[in-house]
């Protein structure tokens, strides 16, 4: 699989869904939704994520910046 930056997709070691922030190598850099520590994660690791995980993921991020922007 050859990940798009900013899309969503699963690490299938921890079934954790992450957005493509870049690759290096072999190695795939995710951040989670809502932001928090990257990680990296080999790319035959990765799936898509379906379309319920990558709307879940979406919203997370919404929240995220609604919050960041209340006084």
């Amino acid at each position: 699989m050859k990940p798009v930056v900013g899309s969503y997709v699963v690490d299938s070691r921890s079934d954790r869904v992450g957005q493509v922030m870049g690759t290096v190598g072999g190695l795939v850099r995710l951040r989670p939704p809502g932001g928090g520590l990257e990680w990296d994660c080999p790319a035959d690791a990765l799936r898509p994520a379906g379309t319920c995980e990558e709307l879940r993921a979406r919203v997370t991020e919404i929240n995220r910046d609604r919050t960041r922007r209340l006084p």
